[in-house]
């Protein structure tokens, strides 16, 4: 096991109901590195990027807060 795991910024799912990721995500717009991010996003099996992760996950659940659930 590498030392840097013990040191190292912790993993963590992003979830857009947390207020601190959102956070997270909108200094990375500004600032365009996840250099001061205290955390590493897991990157989802079905997904590219971590970017465009987020940005979907955000989609969703601004649409969903506006307009409720929407059935398929």
């Amino acid at each position: 096991m590498s030392k840097l795991q013990y040191v190292g910024r912790p993993f963590v799912v992003f979830d857009p109901k947390d207020k601190q990721h959102r956070t997270h995500y909108a200094e990375f717009l500004k600032t365009k590195t996840w250099g001061r991010c205290p955390v590493r996003f897991i990157l989802a099996e079905d997904q590219d990027n971590v970017i465009s992760m987020i940005t979907h996950s955000l989609t969703q659940y601004y649409t969903s807060k506006e307009f409720g659930k929407i059935s398929a």
